[in-house]
Formats: structure tokens, C-alpha cells, sequence
């Protein structure tokens, strides 16, 4: 399937009080490569971006006085993701600024020009519970070079975020095993029987059981004791 890093820069924080896009960046990915037919659009939102914004992405009004309108490049971005998987770190604000834009010019909603939208920022909450799942510490977690980020980028952003969701989904291909040739012949397998294969089971040693403890407790602080081994516990 075809999937779409897509970042936005925004004068605000709040689509609904009139804050608007300032930068677009979709990055392509197909079968997992980087194809590199990526999109990236400054816009003029018409407005100043409050000081906070303006910390962050550092596009002055000057700067963006001359670049297109949302409308003006509406149907080349909508081209572009039609039928795709997006996937968006936080994607609630980023689709909330999307849909707000698609409902001035009277379109449809977002969600409905793609085929679905993927959250990084839940899936990270999933595999990493209790710890920063921004964009930068997951780069810094994952090994994703991010040195280059002094200031947030929509299109440097994307592919940050391609980086760290190839790394996070990484397991996902590490059991398959490609048995096609180029030329689409199939190769002959053996199969193994590993029934009489006795596996050596390595039990942990102190230190580990009380880093797993330590780990135990950590993530049921975080969750106020609802966790279900603590809830088992009790019973």
C-alpha cells in the first residue's frame, strides 16, 4: 500500500479560532522505500502567527506573504493523497487544521479522500507506555538522526517521521522470508522439523527480576495502580 508521512506548521494551536496552515510536507513511501516524490507546500494564511507558533517554525508573515493560498493548491495535495494510507504524529491537529481549510473552500472532510489515517503518536503510546513520545524522543529513542531539527519543518518533520515508523514497525517483516526470485519464480523450500529441537531456557539473575520490578512500578504509577498484575494481585 501507499503511505504518506504528512506534517503541518500552523499560526496556532486551535483551527476553530481561526488559526490557520502555514507549511504542508508529505513524504511517499512504497513497500516500505522511500521513493522520494514527496510534496511540500508554504502557504499564506492570511493572518499573523501568534509569537508562540512563530517560536516554533520560524515562518514570518513577510516570508509568506507572496506563497500560495490553501485553495490555490488544494486539488495538487488532494491528487497526491487520493487512496493513500496517511500517517500523521498527532494526528488529531494536524487533520483538525486539514478539515478546517476543506470546510472553507465547502470539500469534503479529509478522512474521506484517503483510505485511512495512522496515528504514530497512539502507536508509540502502545509500545511505550509511561515514557515522552514526542517526535524527538522518539527519534532519540530509535536512533533517528534529528540533528538537523533547531527549528519544526513540515516536510523535515515527515521525514523524521518516516524514519521513526520504518524502526517501529520493523518487526513486522522480521519473520518473513522473500522466496521469490526477480523474475517471479518460487524456489523450492525444505521444510525443518524442529519438534525434537530442545530449547535452553535462560532464567534471570536478581539484577534483571528487580529492573523488571523497577520497570513494573514505574509504568503503575503512571497508570494510579490500575494495572491489570496489581489488579490481579488484590484478588
Amino acid at each position: 500500500m501507499r503511505q504518506i508521512f504528512l506534517d503541518t506548521e500552523t499560526t496556532g494551536l486551535y483551527a476553530d479560532s481561526g488559526d490557520r496552515i502555514v507549511e504542508i510536507g508529505c513524504v511517499e513511501l512504497l513497500n516500505r522505500k522511500l521513493t522520494g516524490n514527496n510534496k511540500h507546500f508554504y502557504l499564506n494564511p492570511g493572518r499573523d502567527s501568534h509569537e508562540e507558533a512563530l517560536k516554533v517554525h520560524g515562518l514570518s508573515s513577510e516570508f509568506l506573504r507572496d506563497k500560495p493560498r490553501f485553495e490555490a493548491v488544494a486539488d495538487e495535495l488532494l491528487d497526491y493523497l487520493q487512496g493513500s494510507e496517511i500517517i500523521i504524529h498527532n494526528a488529531a491537529f494536524d487533520v483538525g487544521f486539514l478539515n478546517r481549510e476543506l470546510v472553507l473552500l465547502g470539500r469534503r472532510p479529509f478522512k474521506e479522500f484517503v483510505i485511512r489515517v495512522t496515528d504514530t503518536l497512539a502507536m508509540a503510546k502502545e509500545m511505550f507506555p509511561g515514557k515522552r513520545n514526542s517526535l524527538d524522543a522518539l527519534c532519540a529513542r530509535l536512533g533517528v538522526d534529528n540533528s538537523g531539527r533547531t527549528l519544526h519543518g513540515a516536510l523535515l518533520d515527515a521525514e523524521l517521521l518516516a524514519d521513526v515508523y520504518i524502526n517501529m514497525t520493523r518487526g513486522q517483516e522480521a519473520l518473513l522470508i522473500d522466496v521469490g526470485s526477480a523474475n517471479g519464480l518460487q524456489h523450492s523450500v525444505t521444510p525443518i522439523d524442529l519438534r525434537g529441537l530442545e530449547l535452553l531456557v535462560l532464567p534471570a539473575n536478581e539484577h534483571e527480576i528487580a529492573a523488571h520490578e523497577e520497570v513494573l512500578a514505574q509504568i503503575d504509577k503512571t497508570s494510579g495502580g490500575r494495572t491489570v498484575w496489581r489488579v490481579s494481585e488484590s484478588i
